[in-house]
């Protein structure tokens, strides 16, 4: 569970600095689109600066609605090394 915690963390450090957000309007069930009001580019980013932090490759944005849903998928690749 810590694991998750600071994988929560490192991914919501990204996204505030990212689109310049509070860390408490980036939580779990945050939505990148309806929440936050992320772009394609903005998501972009992220995913660059996610793949860089935890050294992973994320070939789609498909289906990553929510922090919650990056933080499991980075979690399972973690989980893959």
């Amino acid at each position: 569970m810590e694991e998750l915690q600071m994988t929560f963390e490192k991914i919501q450090a990204i996204i505030v600095d990212q689109l310049d957000k509070e860390e408490e309007e980036v939580q779990l069930e945050t939505n990148f689109r309806e929440d936050l009001e992320a772009d394609s580019l903005d998501l972009f980013q992220i995913i660059n600066d996610i793949e860089d932090e935890f050294d992973i490759k994320i070939e789609s944005e498909e289906g990553l609605n929510t922090v919650q849903d990056i933080v499991t998928f980075v979690e399972a690749e973690l989980a893959k090394k």
